[in-house]
Formats: structure tokens, C-alpha cells, sequence
């Protein structure tokens, strides 16, 4: 499996996903390329997973991360990475079962965000409603400015 950081097209410069160098060659210059499938057929795997699409907006008060994707672990690691992961498994085909139409992946992804400094990692909240995943990482008080007061040189 490739996580790229290449979304419908778009190449994700704020994404650090895993590359895989088994794929298309290796190395980087294989994010470039796009398989272009969308979870369709034997042949898709956790290619359309990993392509979860994401919004990622910042307000005055926090960093929100909102995601649509099946069910999902959330973890910040070391240097304030947060981390978006999830699995899917393959349903147990029955003998004797007509399938007319076979659309959904299996397989796993992860999404991993480098988050600023500002960002207060003991009270982030997430959310999950009607299957969008949403992560609310408050921002850090600031030190309020100081009050800036002239000193008479004599």
C-alpha cells in the first residue's frame, strides 16, 4: 500500500504521509503519480482510503481537522504529529451469495499532520457525527502583551 500525499490531483504540501519505495519506482518522484482508481473493482485497496478527504481550517481559538472516513483511531505523537488512522476489513464472502455490486475497499490508512507549536495537545476534542470525524485542537493562551511604558533617561 502507497500513502501519498497526492489528493484527486493535487499534490498536499502540508501532509507528511508515509511513501512507500515499493511503489511506481520508489522514492518521492512516485507521489507524482496517480492511479486514478476510486474503490472500484477486485483491484481496489486501501488506495481510496488513504485519499480521505480532509479540511483543515484555523480560527482565532483553534486548529479544526475534519475528516470523512469509517471508523478511526486519533493519536498525537512526538513532535506534536497528529495522526489520523483507520482500518477496514474485507466482508466474509458467503457460498451461494450473488454479488451485483462490490464498491467498498478494504485495507487500512493514515493521515499525520504536523501541528504548530501554538497548539494545546492536553485538550483536543474529537468529534464524530453522521460519519465526518471532526478534531478540535485549541490554541495555547498567548501571554498577553505588556503594557509598554517610557523611562525618563536623566
Amino acid at each position: 500500500m502507497s500513502l501519498r500525499p497526492w489528493t484527486r490531483g493535487i499534490f498536499d504540501p502540508f501532509s507528511i504521509e508515509l511513501w512507500d519505495p515499493f511503489f511506481g519506482g520508489g522514492g518521492p518522484s512516485g507521489w507524482l503519480q496517480d492511479t486514478g482508481c476510486r474503490g472500484c473493482g477486485e483491484g481496489a485497496d486501501a488506495t481510496a482510503l488513504a485519499r480521505a478527504n480532509v479540511d483543515w481550517r484555523e480560527t482565532d481559538k483553534a486548529h479544526i481537522t475534519t475528516a470523512e472516513i469509517p471508523e478511526v483511531k486519533v493519536e498525537v505523537e512526538e513532535n506534536n504529529v497528529l495522526q489520523i488512522s483507520g482500518q477496514r476489513v474485507k466482508e466474509e464472502e458467503q457460498k451461494g451469495d450473488t454479488w451485483h455490486c462490490i464498491e467498498r475497499s478494504k485495507g487500512s490508512f493514515q493521515r499525520r499532520f504536523q501541528l504548530p507549536d501554538s497548539a494545546d495537545l492536553e485538550n483536543i476534542e474529537c468529534f464524530l457525527e453522521n460519519g465526518v470525524l471532526t478534531i478540535q485542537v485549541p490554541k495555547k493562551e498567548t501571554d498577553k502583551p505588556c503594557n509598554v511604558r517610557s523611562i525618563d533617561i536623566s
